[in-house]
């Protein structure tokens, strides 16, 4: 279950942290950033961008998402179903977003 913290910018998470992703499997993949520099943090200029994604290595499933930003709020969501329906972090990258959107930039935090 996706959950926010409503404060500006938006914390979002929604599945396992890092440790608890650890303790399950065996082996995981941490994708951690800054995104200050990405397209859609400079068009409105904030320096408070940030994601880590955690990825089961065996089946590439999406087993965790953190996100700190503007939207995070709304693509927290799109992380949580992608979870729920089991998606890869290839089904995904696979999949047309508008540009430039929050959403879109998903493809680039896998």
């Amino acid at each position: 279950m996706p959950s926010v913290v409503f404060t500006l910018p938006n914390l979002a998470s929604v599945g396992l942290n890092e440790e608890e992703a650890k303790k399950r499997y065996k082996n995981i993949i941490i994708n951690y950033k800054s995104a200050s520099d990405w397209y859609n943090a400079k068009r409105i200029n904030t320096k408070a961008y940030a994601y880590k994604i955690l990825m089961n290595k065996r089946t590439n499933e999406i087993v965790g998402a953190h996100l700190l930003g503007p939207q995070a709020a709304e693509t927290i969501n799109l992380f949580a179903m992608a979870m729920s329906k089991k998606m890869t972090a290839n089904d995904i990258k696979g999949l047309v977003f508008t540009y430039p959107s929050w959403c879109n930039d998903i493809k680039d935090m896998l």
